[in-house]
């Protein structure tokens, strides 16, 4: 798909898409050129559409509704719901027509719907129609926006790492193993221009990684440490970025007795972080990043670690494993210490598809954060707030602390009660993180992976890949 700024739309021949923001009852019908369509027909109520073809000017219009005050998210989805469901309007020529009250803001959110639209969960398929061929669609876009033709190129960028992200959760534990995660990382690091080094299992046994490598043990798949660096010469600050990468959550020993079928999802965190990298360097935001994603399966075997075992960590502190399925923290555990030990970032944010405790608190509306870190805390809320992508806080009490206590290690990985399952996961990572001053966990098991209008079944959003960069961006 190329999408491109026009400043004239004369002699246009085609689709011509005109978005409306809804008009009071009492107002007259609305006027576009030499056509006026009766209020009683359209108002650009929301998700409402009118379609009307002109023989003589060779165009079809399609006016759509965005109700009276539609957000970033909103418009988004407006848009990516004509790619995504009326691709039979889009030929070979398009023209998307903004009016004056369309900001730089909109101008993006519409980009990025387009091309999200295109976007099909039928990787492994076989059709007897023959797949639309979009990079063949040529969209112009009449805008007053300055700078327009910037504005879209970035919102491309948006959707090509979100897209991105989707294939990556989306796709089979099969596919997408640990190497397989690695290997990404290293083609991507090539082609947008970051630094990437993989420690695999005897590198990471050298390096003590021992919580790490605990949790892939029981696979037949080794275990893949990725670390990526970005570097920008005008950087003032450097942030550190963890992601957790469980390709498959069987729950080990302590097995999953429901919601297996969608753990290929639980390296939700890992391709948010992934995908954020490749976009950050895409972009070439002036800032420093360095990131890790810890990968492995979570696998049952023989030589599957245990509930009781006793394990080691990066940091040197021992772990005492209550449950083989409160894995992901074990890894995040030393993706943390390993980055703030060797790299002391100015600020810290992991993403984690951690508990099933948040999705109780919160559903899928939103992602559970915490922090101690008031200024980072609200920063992430207010970004998240714009983009359509929110979290919200939860306590960090030293409280909660006591509730990890262990007997025989220094911590355990699990409390084992029916009650405060995502903060005491938190409180976990906690312990990990050197006493940073600048630290952010963001459980996203509620918003990585879910149910939408663009699916029949659950799939993957790309949570966290704009809120990172709009975040970035803004600090």
């Amino acid at each position: 798909m190329k999408i491109t700024p026009i400043k004239s739309s004369v002699n246009f021949k085609g689709l011509v898409i005109i978005p409306f923001f809804e008009q009071e009852e009492n107002d007259a019908s609305i006027s576009f050129e030499s056509f006026t369509i009766s209020k009683h027909l359209f108002l650009g109520k929301k998700d409402s559409q009118f379609i009307l073809e002109d023989n003589g000017s060779e165009r079809i219009y399609l006016l759509v509704g965005l109700g009276k005050s539609p957000n970033y998210k909103n418009v988004k989805t407006v848009f990516r719901r004509l790619t995504a469901r009326q691709e039979v309007l889009f030929e070979k020529k398009v023209l998307v027509w903004l009016n004056d009250k369309m900001d730089s803001d909109f101008l993006e959110a519409a980009v990025s719907g387009l091309f999200l639209g295109t976007y099909r969960l039928g990787h492994y398929k076989k059709s007897e129609n023959e797949a639309k061929n979009w990079s063949k669609i040529n969209i112009s876009i009449f805008s007053a926006v300055n700078e327009s033709k910037k504005i879209i190129e970035k919102g491309l960028k948006i959707a090509a790492a979100q897209i991105e992200t989707f294939n990556l959760v989306d796709l089979p534990p099969n596919k997408i193993t640990p190497k397989y995660l690695a290997d990404w990382a290293s083609d991507a690091g090539k082609k947008f221009g970051f630094d990437v080094k993989v420690l695999d299992k005897k590198k990471a046994e050298k390096e003590n990684l021992k919580a790490f490598l605990a949790v892939g043990q029981g696979s037949q798949r080794e275990p893949q440490f990725i670390i990526m660096k970005y570097r920008s010469k005008s950087a003032k600050k450097h942030f550190g970025l963890v992601g957790k990468g469980v390709t498959f959550d069987t729950g080990g020993l302590n097995i999953k007795t429901q919601g297996m079928v969608h753990m290929k999802c639980d390296m939700g965190g890992a391709a948010t972080v992934l995908g954020a990298m490749q976009l950050i360097a895409d972009l070439g935001l002036e800032v420093n990043i360095t990131a890790v994603v810890p990968c492995v399966e979570n696998a049952i075997d023989s030589r599957s670690f245990l509930p009781s075992d006793v394990i080691g960590s990066y940091s040197g502190k021992t772990i005492e494993v209550i449950d083989t399925d409160a894995e992901g923290r074990l890894i995040l555990a030393d993706g943390l210490s390993y980055l703030i030990q060797n790299f002391k970032p100015d600020t810290v944010i992991d993403f984690a598809t951690l508990t099933g405790s948040a999705v109780g608190t919160f559903g899928y509306e939103c992602a559970a954060l915490f922090s101690k870190n008031e200024e980072l805390s609200k920063n992430l809320q207010q970004y998240g707030e714009k983009i359509g992508e929110r979290l919200w806080p939860l306590p960090m009490w030293d409280e909660y602390k006591t509730e990890m206590d262990s007997e025989i290690a220094d911590i355990k990985n699990y409390h084992g009660k029916p009650y405060a399952g995502a903060i005491t996961a938190a409180k976990f990572l906690e312990y990990f993180t050197e006493n940073h001053t600048s630290w952010a966990h963001i459980d996203i098991a509620g918003t990585a992976f879910g149910d939408s209008e663009f699916a029949k079944t659950k799939h993957a959003t790309a949570y966290g890949v704009h809120l990172l960069i709009k975040l970035i961006e803004n600090l």
